[in-house]
């Protein structure tokens, strides 16, 4: 297997503008102090935009993966713990489905 001279180009590209609107970011926070409003929505915008990939194949899944998502949103309100969140759910969905 040979690695191509363009996909690796393109790899690298990615890799270079990934980068540069990570370290831009933080350049621009440095130099710019946003209003209190932005600070809020950028404080909550990892979630929304988390739901928003899930959300669909979720729904898609049908009423058990409803019923899992559910479990999982339950367990991190008690607990805080993702982890134990997310195995709540997969344990719940393996127990339903057998």
């Amino acid at each position: 297997m040979s690695l191509r001279p363009d996909v690796l180009l393109a790899f690298f590209c990615m890799a270079l503008a990934t980068y540069a609107a990570r370290a831009g970011g933080y350049a621009v926070l440095r130099l710019w102090r946003p209003p209190r409003f932005v600070e809020a929505m950028l404080t909550h915008m990892p979630g929304c935009i988390f739901v928003s990939f899930i959300l669909p194949s979720v729904v898609a899944g049908g009423p058990w993966h409803v019923l899992a998502a559910g479990v999982a949103v339950v367990m991190m309100v008690f607990t805080r713990m993702l982890t134990a969140s997310l195995l709540a759910a997969v344990a719940s969905l393996w127990i339903v489905l057998g």
